[in-house]
């Protein structure tokens, strides 16, 4: 196979299979054999004379040809005991507190199976409003968003992948206000990408500058207007400050509903290009546009006809996944089998042009992505309704919008997707995405320093004799060609990367490749640091008047700790010679040890189920330790007692008392609440009471504790960098990029969407 030394380090860490010494013991042709053997035997379901040898072998060369790729739970999973395949699930979450609960052990589950959960928390009752079975008071979606985010951190995806969601929330849910800003603080709800639900009637509002109703979602009783435009303005300005929410166009996924007659679709998978049923399930593909290139001589064009056979293949590869995948809760089974949705999309899509000689900011591009879309969606319906002739139609087919028609295999065909570590591993663009930046400059193990170039525009340089190391580390500190003025114009016109487009051809190219898209499309719309709130309104505007059936915006360095980043001379980032390990050794703190001798005090505090005891150490140098005991009408011992060893590894590592505090303080339980006259909300807001008592009593300054140890003791080279989990890497220490709606690292394979 020809893979890139980047790619190889990609399959190592993630995908390879390990033996009981971590170290892989299968090569990436042993991947892909194990996937083609594994993914072949469905056929013989259909026909038991089935040469499954040869389905094998021609799934085999596809993708060690780089011709395709399946999403990532499929290589990592097919052929190996787990066995679940699919990365998209939408699970449902009812209004009452085992159906919650219920949606958490479903999630957890997938999420430990490899998957990808999203959820419409819209049919929870707003916070505030009465419980009828136990009196007390509702603490609304946003609170129990929490929750599901808690449990999301304690799960560990088989070593290869951390769980990620989508949260999303009816415009015209009561609680609206608050769902847009739960993730001001870049530090709350972190395993959550959240969008709002839009609906046409809003966005007709919005238009006309007029109120809309809240609806309680239990009761279907209006309580309340908010004026549409200001509450349009709300999300516009929470986007342009640090990328959150995005918007989903609900009525649009309707629209588009293949079996209406089975309910609404309420969500989407994290990226949000995949809506769905609850409890059903997608997987998904990818075709490497790079190598549908045909060059003869000078000359270099699309191969049609290799691009059709492929799709062939690959709609082949993705139903059979659905038939030997194996699911981690049997109504999720049964879901998506009654349909059986692929989602066929493409990479390498910026690459292609640059190849055909087009600027992704043009009316060339946007149309040539019109016309391959089309061309990719009809030929997989051809290939599904050929399908359907020897395996059947669907089960939901008659109910189905196509009932009319010819029979399909797959409710749905086509995807965009983002593939960030699929697209390392072919060593091409992500997904439907401009190029982020053509050189990257790498520091390896001895320290020296690699650069990375794009290799279409290395050999374009190479042909005109313009290619130097020199030019090429200019170009990784500029983050783009545009301004170069050595480099020829034409190639510059050409070789656009993401900060040199505008956000109109962002949506553009967007809207061009859902006019043919059977789900949706991922895709972030970057904008330059000095946007503005005009600019990301006019996006969020332009996206529903193009069609899309949602947005995701990201402006350059609006987040406190910087996610997307280019190389800055201004000192914000990281020097060209720090190295990765130099990044790391500024950020990373370890706990001072505990002291051998404290003093302290010991408060009971009473809570909604019964007494709780607080003791909270200090010694000279401030608080030190806390911890609590319940009394003997019981309580929640493991939840109080976790929290209050997190609450003593963040005083002995430098946290101030109030930054401590004010995440404790107000958290509210039931069985607190329902109690008139309690003078705490719940365990945690207890702990946060006495350790405020004992920081006023003793006088102690608002950071409590001696500074922890940095494992470097100079200073961070870049002040603004408030954790190593935004800017740069948490896994290997190199810049991450911002796209397809998810965070990726192009150097280990890191994404904070999987």
């Amino acid at each position: 196979m020809k893979l890139t030394q980047n790619a190889l380090t990609v399959l190592e860490r993630r995908y390879l299979a390990k033996g009981e010494n971590g170290k892989p013991d299968e090569t990436p042709e042993d991947l892909f054999r194990r996937v083609a053997g594994a993914i072949a035997v469905p056929d013989l379901n259909y026909n038991p004379k089935a040469d499954v040898a040869a389905v094998e072998e021609e799934f085999y060369k596809m993708m060690t040809e780089l011709e395709f790729l399946p999403n990532s739970p499929t290589l990592m999973n097919a052929g190996r005991p787990l066995g679940q395949l699919s990365a998209c699930f939408v699970l449902p979450v009812a209004d009452s507190m085992e159906d919650i609960f219920e949606a958490v052990k479903q999630a957890a589950l997938i999420h430990k199976s490899g998957g990808g959960t999203g959820f419409s928390f819209s049919r929870i009752r707003p916070m505030g409003s009465t419980v009828n079975s136990t009196g007390g008071v509702a603490s609304g979606p946003v609170s129990f968003m929490r929750v599901f985010n808690m449990a999301t951190e304690a799960v560990k995806q088989g070593g290869t992948r951390r769980g990620a969601n989508m949260g999303i929330l009816r415009v015209d849910h009561p609680d609206i206000l608050q769902f847009i800003d739960c993730k001001k603080d870049n530090a709350d709800i972190t395993n959550f990408n959240i969008s709002v639900g839009i609906t046409e009637a809003f966005m007709k509002a919005v238009q006309a500058n007029e109120d809309y109703d809240l609806v309680d979602p239990s009761t279907k009783e209006v309580m309340g207007k908010l004026n549409a435009k200001e509450v349009f303005d709300k999300i516009v300005y929470s986007a342009w400050h640090n990328g959150e929410p995005g918007i989903v166009f609900l009525d649009r996924l309707n629209r588009d509903n293949v079996v209406p007659s089975q309910g609404e679709i309420e969500s989407t998978n994290p990226c949000g290009e995949q809506p769905l049923l609850p409890y059903e399930s997608c997987n998904l593909g990818s075709i490497n546009l790079v190598k549908m290139v045909r060059f003869k001589g000078e000359k270099v064009s699309i191969d049609w006809d290799k691009l059709a056979a492929t799709v062939d293949k690959a709609v082949h590869f993705l139903d059979n996944v659905i038939d030997v995948n194996k699911y981690p809760i049997e109504n999720i089974a049964f879901t998506t089998r009654q349909t059986r949705k692929i989602g066929l999309g493409v990479m390498g899509w910026a690459d292609l042009l640059l190849y055909l000689g087009i600027p992704y900011n043009s009316e060339e591009a946007v149309a040539l992505a019109d016309k391959l879309m089309k061309f990719i969606t009809d030929r997989g319906r051809q290939a599904s309704a050929k399908l359907a002739k020897v395996r059947g139609a669907f089960p939901l087919f008659e109910e189905s919008i196509y009932k009319d028609g010819e029979p399909l295999r797959n409710a749905t065909v086509t995807t965009i997707a983002p593939t960030g570590t699929l697209s390392i591993i072919a060593g091409v663009s992500s997904g439907v995405e401009p190029v982020f930046s053509y050189v990257y400059i790498r520091n390896v193990m001895d320290r020296t320093e690699m650069l990375e170039v794009n290799t279409i525009l290395q050999d374009l340089l190479e042909k005109r004799g313009l290619y130097s190391d020199e030019l090429m580390r200019r170009i990784a500190e500029e983050g783009t060609i545009a301004h170069i003025d050595e480099i020829p114009e034409d190639i510059r016109k050409v070789f656009v990367s993401a900060h040199d487009i505008s956000p109109l051809y962002h949506i553009k190219m967007q809207a061009s490749f859902q006019n043919h898209t059977d789900n949706a499309v991922s895709k972030t719309v970057n904008f330059p640091h000095d946007a503005t709130v005009e600019d990301v309104a006019e996006v969020y505007m332009l996206s529903y008047r193009l069609g899309c059936k949602g947005v995701t915006s990201y402006r350059d360095g609006s987040r406190d700790a910087q996610v997307l980043s280019l190389a800055s001379k201004k000192g914000s980032e990281p020097a060209e010679t720090e190295s990765k390990e130099d990044v790391h050794a500024t950020l990373v703190v370890t706990p001072r040890p505990r002291p051998d001798v404290t003093q302290g005090i010991t408060e009971k505090m009473s809570i909604g189920c019964g007494n709780l005891y607080i003791t909270v150490n200090y010694d000279e140098h401030g608080i030190c330790e806390v911890f609590t005991n319940t009394g003997k009408a019981g309580g929640c011992p493991s939840q109080s007692e976790a929290t209050a060893r997190l609450v003593s590894v963040a005083f002995r590592s430098g946290i101030d008392v109030k930054t401590i505090t004010s995440q404790l303080r107000g958290i509210r339980c039931p069985s607190t609440i329902r109690q008139k006259g309690m003078k705490c909300t719940s365990c945690p807001d207890a702990i946060a009471r006495v350790i405020e008592k004992v920081v006023a009593s003793n006088g102690f300054k608002e950071v409590g504790v001696q500074a922890a140890e940095v494992i470097s003791k100079s200073e961070p080279k870049f002040a603004d960098l408030v954790s190593s989990q935004l800017r740069v890497c948490p896994e290997c220490g190199a810049r991450v990029e911002h796209e397809g709606g998810c965070v990726i690292c192009r150097e280990c394979g890191y994404s904070k969407c999987n």
